[in-house]
């Protein structure tokens, strides 16, 4: 059985992730929701892959991968960061932020929504009742 430490998600905070991206040009980073979503808005730089069965051909196990989605709530990143740990890739980090804080920090964007000149998207959480 896997200690807690050994179950825990390696993660990456938006401010380290700004930094690794501008000077770290092998660094994978995957957004993890789906092609329209991708198509959309996503940071810059980033990967998508349409299958997990294409995510494992194209990453080698030794690069350097962050995955992220939308939000800290958010499932996709979750689970492809499982999927990546449990095929034996050993540098995998999620950025739980995702989309939502990115965004909100005004950094930069591509998709239809993320062009320039265009107005910030507003991300809506659902309501607890």
């Amino acid at each position: 059985m896997l200690s807690p430490a050994a179950d825990a998600v390696r993660t990456i905070q938006r401010d380290e992730l700004e930094r690794e991206l501008a000077v770290n040009k092998g660094l994978r980073l995957v957004m993890t929701l789906p092609m329209w979503e991708f198509e959309e808005m996503h940071i810059p730089a980033s990967l998508h892959f349409d299958t997990s069965e294409a995510m494992l051909g194209a990453l080698k196990p030794n690069d350097e991968v962050v995955v992220y989605c939308t939000n800290p709530e958010c499932l996709a990143s979750q689970r492809a960061y499982g999927l990546l740990v449990q095929h034996g890739y050993t540098n995998v980090r999620r950025y739980a932020g995702g989309l939502e804080d990115w965004s909100e920090a005004g950094l930069p964007l591509e998709g239809r929504q993320g062009q320039t000149g265009m107005r910030r998207p507003t991300f809506t959480r659902p309501s607890i009742r």
